[in-house]
């Protein structure tokens, strides 16, 4: 099947995953009501006389802007997957082994606990100070990576990166048994929710997930060529360490900006490029905007059913990608041993 084929097969199904998203539910919305809806709101089209008022509420100030903010961090989250797995040359590589959810995390625990407020931000200040926390302690690892090993070699950055994840965790936990009368909170934010998020936060997120998609697009090349090796990159005109920091800084970014809206969700950025390279091959013209459509469609029926399948109670959406994430990575990891 041509690729172009495949590209408009994904698409079509993107959509019909969106719809579902925006219209299954305690109340079922059809998918030409969804479509007046939004008509009407954009466009200021009339409504048909058969659209309710409940779903319009329901549609515009519930379930859209939840179901693009799902498909927003879910497509982060896999660009940001396929970007680490190329540059470190890791099938199991993601900006969580850099520990930027294990830095979020940190960052999101101490203004849940100290009740920090940055009064310009207001409530976006856990998002904030969370995104904050998580590139510093990326930033922080490849920097000490770089002092340790001048080539930056990619084995040394995944130890570092690991490392500096499991301290920063050792000093949440710590800070998390001292504040017992917050660990629900905290607790609930580490298995991530999309549970009361609205346009705010979706607009928000909306620009930065475009922009760092675009720009790590336009490395697209380079990464071509960064897979057949840094030595070979090299000799080809890469300026191997400087890209290096970029997208490795861009990828950081990406996950960071997701997770500290929603909390840490795992899994989506180890999934998606191994389905997405399986069918679309490896070039990252076309690996880096279908990785964007899979991952934020798989989040989006992840959230789904998380927020339906004990209706009307709610599952931490994490514990859903957990679910599917953890025997795919378990075959991942068993399937690379073989090839060996």
């Amino acid at each position: 099947m041509k690729t172009r084929i495949k590209v408009i097969l994904s698409v079509i199904i993107c959509i019909i995953v969106i719809m579902m998203g925006i219209g299954l539910g305690s109340i079922y919305v059809p998918g030409s009501h969804i479509i007046n809806i939004i008509a009407g709101k954009i466009f200021g089209l009339p409504l048909n006389p058969d659209v309710k008022e409940v779903s319009v509420s329901i549609v515009w100030n519930l379930r859209l802007p939840r179901t693009i903010l799902a498909f927003l961090v879910g497509g982060a989250l896999a660009v940001s997957g396929t970007v680490m797995q190329s540059v470190l040359k890791n099938p199991l590589a993601s900006s969580y082994t850099l520990g930027v959810s294990s830095g979020a995390s940190l960052g999101a625990a101490f203004v849940i606990v100290t009740g920090f407020s940055i009064p310009f931000l207001g409530p976006f200040t856990l998002p904030a100070v969370g995104l904050t926390f998580g590139l510093v302690t990326v930033f922080s690892a490849v920097k000490f990576a770089s002092k340790m090993d001048k080539n930056l070699e990619n084995n040394t950055i995944i130890l570092v990166g690991m490392v500096f994840s499991l301290f920063v965790n050792a000093i949440l936990t710590l800070l998390t048994s001292m504040a017992k009368e917050h660990l629900e909170q905290l607790t609930f934010w580490q298995m991530g929710s999309f549970a009361l998020k609205d346009w705010s936060n979706a607009l928000i997120l909306l620009p930065i997930v475009l922009v760092g998609i675009i720009v790590i697009e336009s490395y697209s090349k380079e990464l071509d060529i960064m897979t057949f090796g840094e030595e070979q990159a090299f000799t080809m005109g890469v300026d191997v360490q400087k890209v290096k920091w970029i997208l490795l800084g861009l990828s950081a970014a990406l996950t960071g900006s997701a997770i500290s809206f929603v909390g840490v969700i795992g899994f989506i950025d180890l999934i998606a490029p191994h389905v997405v390279r399986k069918i679309f091959g490896s070039s990252h013209k076309t690996v880096i905007p279908m990785s964007m459509l899979f991952g934020g469609a798989f989040m989006v029926l992840c959230d789904l059913t998380a927020r339906t399948i004990i209706s009307p109670s709610e599952l931490p959406v994490g514990a859903i990608t957990a679910l599917v994430g953890a025997p795919f990575f378990a075959y991942i990891y068993f399937s690379k041993r073989k090839e060996l």
